[in-house]
């Protein structure tokens, strides 16, 4: 998303690094583009995870992409924060993000297209553009939002359990308009809480309030 700011601190390196050294050699293996995911709340650090692991890959090179659910609002963030003031069922996955359209994007990459086309939001402007992605030499895709624990065609996911009361400093940081200050969004970061508090169930690496990395399932890195 245009506008956003992502700062990567030592500790999302150190967790990037113990994850991509537990699927380095499966990717390197993998005939077909490697798909992953890091979900969590609001400010949690997904978008400075998902930066690290990109940056990590690189460092073994491997190119990667980074598809951020932040792009596939059905609003864009001006239009949808109004929504959700005025629709109190306008919040969650498939209601107000277009998580179908990301899947789409993610089976794209993996039936090998060099070429696919996003939206990208413009947060400054309030407006969606189309991005076109060139996937030429991509090895890995990475998903990262509230939500994308959801996706179905993913080999590895990963999920941060800090929730909005422990990310309230990170959200300053990233500074979106004055939603760290507004009650209803806090409100809203709450009912996200709830809605995705089960997801931590479905990942194979999990991160936890001081980024120390558990691996759920070693076993499976095997399988993919």
């Amino acid at each position: 998303m245009k506008g956003d700011i992502i700062n990567i601190e030592a500790h999302h390196e150190e967790a990037a690094r113990e994850i991509v050294a537990h699927l380095i050699q499966v990717i390197k293996d993998r005939a077909r583009i490697y798909t992953m995911t890091v979900g969590g709340e609001s400010g949690s650090g997904k978008s400075e995870i998902s930066l690290a692991i990109s940056n990590e890959l690189k460092k073994f090179g491997i190119k990667s992409v980074i598809l951020g659910q932040d792009d596939y609002f059905f609003l864009p963030p001006e239009s949808n924060s109004e929504k959700r003031h005025t629709d109190p069922d306008w919040l969650g996955p498939h209601i107000e993000v277009n998580l179908d359209l990301l899947e789409k994007n993610i089976i794209d990459a993996i039936q090998g297209k060099l070429i696919v086309e996003k939206p990208l939001v413009d947060y400054n402007a309030n407006t969606i553009e189309t991005q076109t992605l060139d996937l030429k030499d991509v090895k890995v895709v990475i998903a990262e939002g509230t939500y994308t624990s959801l996706l179905r065609n993913i080999d590895s996911k990963v999920f941060i359990t800090r929730n909005w009361l422990a990310t309230l400093e990170d959200r300053k940081k990233r500074n979106r308009g004055k939603e760290v200050s507004d009650p209803f969004v806090e409100k809203i970061l709450a009912t996200e809480h709830k809605i995705i508090a089960g997801h931590r169930y479905l990942a194979d690496f999990i991160i936890n309030d001081q980024f120390e990395v558990t691996i759920v399932e070693p076993e499976r890195m095997n399988e993919y």
